[in-house]
C-alpha cells in the first residue's frame, strides 16, 4: 500500500510558498464552512430562536398579568385581613407583639450610621424591639465605630446588641442564623431584616406587621427598593431601570398570582416561625435569601409583596461592585435551581401550577434562558451570521420580537426611557458576565459560592470630592474580555457594511462603542483616592 502523506489531505494551493497566506486562509474556510460551519450555526440560531420566544412568551405574560393586577386585583389591605396598629392606653404596648431588627454588614465604614439610625427611628414601642448589629468586619478600626453607634442609641433607651462571631463561616447566611439562636430572641414573632445601605421609613412596622398578625398563613411582607443615588451616574440609572421592572412586574405578579416570589434579602419582615419550619436560613449558595423564600413556599406558606411599601438603598455605583454583584445574583439561583428542581417537583403541599410557575417561569426562563439568550445571540450568534450568509436569521427573531421584548422591561421605569436604547446595549454587555455566572452555579465550578460584599459609597465621594489624585489599577479599568468582544464586532461589523444585506453593521457598531466604554473602565464611579 502507498504511503500517505500528511500533504494529501491538504489541496495542493496550499501547498506553495508563494499564495498569499490571506488566501490560504480564505480557503480553509471555504473547505470547512459548508460541512462544519454552517450546520453548527444553523443549529445556534434555532436554538437561540427557541429560547427568544420562550423569553418572549415570558415576559408577554407577565405583561398582560401585571395590567389585569393594576386594572382588577385588589391591594393587599383588601386581599387579605389588615387592621391598622392602633396605640390602646388601656392595654399598653402588650398588643404589639415583640419584633427583631437584623443589621448584617461587613467593613460597612460609609453606611453602617444609616441603617442603625433608621432602625433606632422605627415608629415601635421601645420594650416591643430588639435590634441586632450583626458585625463580621474583618476591619478592627470598623468594628469599633459600629459598636460605639449602638452604644451610642443603647444610652437613648433602644435595645440594641453589636454582635460579632469569630469567623465569617456561612457569610450573611451564616450571622443570620447565629443572630436567631440568642436567648434574647426566642419570645420574638417576627424579623425584619435591613442591609447596612437601607433606611427604612418610621412606619414600616406598622404598615407591614398587621399581615403577619391577622394572616397567619403569610410568612414574608417584602417591600419595595428605592435608590437614594439612581441618578449618580449612567450605571446607576441602567440598574434602576432593570430593579424597577423587577418590583414592577415580577414581584407584583408573583405575589398577587402564586403568593411567592423571591425574598429579596433585605427590606423585608419574615415570621420567624415560617424561618424554622422551612429549616432556618443555609449557606449551600449565594443567594440564601432565594433558599429560604423556595423552602418556605413548599412548606405551604405564603408571601406578600407590598409596592408602596418603599425602602431606600443605595446601588453600587463601581463597575467593580457591580460586577461582583451581578456574577452572585446570577451564578446562585443557578446553583440553587440544580439543588432544588427535583425537590420542587417532588413537593406534595404546592399545587401543579405553582411548581410549574416556579421552576420554568421564575427559575428557568429568568434566572438562565435570560441571560444566555441575550449573550449568546445578540453578541455571537447573530454577528456570527454575518460572515455566513448561507443563513438567514429571520427579522421577527433578530429585530422584532426583541424590541418588543425590550418595551415591555421599560414599564418599570418610564422616566428613563429615553435612555432605552443604551440600556439595551449595556445589558448585553452585562449579559456576558451574568452568562458566564449561570454556568458556574450550574456545573458548580470554582467560583460557584463566591461572596464578595457589595461595596457601598454612602457619602464617601462628596466628602472626598475636592481630590485630585485617583485610584488607577489597571486590573481594575481594564477589562481584557469585554475589548476583545468590542474587537470581534467591530471586525463583524465592517464586513457587514462591505458585504452584508442586512444593515447589522449600524447595531454591531453601536455595541463595539459599548463594549469598548465598558473594556476601558469608563463606566461607573471612580472613586478618589
Amino acid at each position: 500500500m502507498a504511503q500517505v502523506s500528511g500533504k494529501s489531505f491538504i489541496p495542493e494551493t496550499f501547498q506553495g510558498t508563494t499564495v498569499d497566506i490571506a488566501t490560504q486562509i480564505g480557503l480553509l474556510w471555504e473547505l470547512i464552512k459548508t460541512p462544519l460551519i454552517v450546520p453548527l450555526l444553523k443549529l445556534a440560531v434555532v436554538i437561540c430562536l427557541a429560547m427568544e420566544l420562550m423569553l418572549f412568551a415570558e415576559r408577554l405574560y407577565m405583561g398582560i398579568v401585571i395590567i389585569l393586577v393594576k386594572l382588577f386585583w385588589k391591594k393587599p389591605e383588601k386581599r387579605y385581613n389588615w387592621e391598622p396598629m392602633k396605640d390602646d392606653l388601656e392595654a399598653g404596648n402588650s398588643t404589639f407583639p415583640l419584633v427583631l431588627i437584623q443589621i448584617p454588614m461587613f467593613n460597612e465604614r460609609e453606611v453602617y450610621k444609616i441603617s442603625i439610625g433608621a432602625a433606632c427611628n422605627l415608629s415601635w414601642p421601645a420594650d416591643r424591639l430588639v435590634i441586632q448589629v450583626l458585625d463580621d468586619s474583618t476591619d478592627p478600626i470598623i468594628k469599633e465605630m459600629v459598636e460605639k453607634e449602638c452604644k451610642r442609641w443603647a444610652a437613648k433607651g433602644l435595645n440594641i446588641t453589636y454582635q460579632i462571631r469569630e469567623t465569617r463561616g456561612g457569610y450573611k447566611a451564616g450571622a443570620l442564623k447565629e443572630g436567631l439562636k440568642r436567648d434574647y430572641v426566642k419570645e420574638c414573632e417576627y424579623v425584619a431584616i435591613f442591609d447596612a445601605d437601607f433606611r427604612p421609613e418610621p412606619d414600616f412596622l406598622r404598615r407591614s406587621i398587621p399581615f403577619l398578625m391577622h394572616n397567619p398563613k403569610i410568612a414574608l411582607v417584602q417591600a419595595r427598593w428605592r435608590f437614594v443615588n439612581s441618578n449618580e451616574c449612567l450605571m446607576t440609572r441602567m440598574q434602576e431601570m432593570s430593579l424597577d421592572y423587577h418590583f414592577t412586574v415580577e414581584q407584583e405578579v408573583g405575589s398577587a398570582t402564586h403568593a411567592f416570589f423571591g425574598f429579596n434579602g433585605t427590606g423585608g419582615i419574615w415570621r420567624i416561625a415560617a424561618i424554622n419550619e422551612a429549616g432556618g436560613w443555609k449557606d449551600r449558595t449565594t443567594v440564601e435569601d432565594m433558599d429560604l423564600a423556595v423552602r418556605a413556599s413548599l412548606k405551604g406558606w405564603k408571601f406578600v409583596y407590598l409596592g408602596d411599601l418603599q425602602v431606600k438603598s443605595e446601588l453600587p455605583s463601581t463597575f467593580k461592585a457591580f460586577r461582583y454583584q451581578q456574577h452572585r445574583w446570577s451564578c446562585g439561583p443557578a446553583n440553587l435551581f440544580r439543588k432544588m428542581v427535583m425537590e420542587i417537583v417532588r413537593n406534595k403541599k404546592v399545587n401543579f401550577w405553582k411548581k410549574v410557575y416556579v421552576i420554568y417561569s421564575f427559575f428557568f426562563v429568568r434566572k438562565i434562558i435570560a441571560h444566555m439568550v441575550t449573550f449568546f445571540f445578540f453578541c455571537v450568534v447573530l454577528p456570527l451570521t454575518i460572515m455566513v450568509p448561507e443563513i438567514d436569521v429571520p427579522k421577527w427573531g433578530a429585530i422584532y420580537i426583541p424590541c418588543i421584548i425590550t418595551t415591555l422591561n421599560s414599564v418599570g421605569t418610564p422616566g428613563s426611557i429615553h435612555l432605552l436604547f443604551y440600556w439595551i446595549l449595556f445589558e448585553n454587555v452585562m449579559s456576558f458576565h451574568r452568562t458566564k455566572a449561570t454556568f458556574i452555579g450550574l456545573f458548580e465550578a470554582k467560583r460557584a459560592n463566591e461572596w464578595v460584599v457589595t461595596e457601598k459609597l454612602g457619602d464617601a465621594l462628596k466628602n472626598k470630592k475636592s481630590a485630585k489624585k485617583f485610584n488607577f489599577n489597571i486590573g481594575d479599568r481594564i477589562h481584557v474580555t469585554e475589548l476583545g468582544f468590542a474587537a470581534f464586532l467591530f471586525f463583524c461589523g465592517c464586513y457587514d457594511y462591505l458585504y452584508g444585506k442586512n444593515n447589522y453593521f449600524v447595531y454591531m457598531f453601536l455595541q463595539t462603542i459599548t463594549f469598548s466604554i465598558v473594556g476601558l473602565g469608563y463606566i461607573g464611579t471612580i472613586v478618589p483616592s
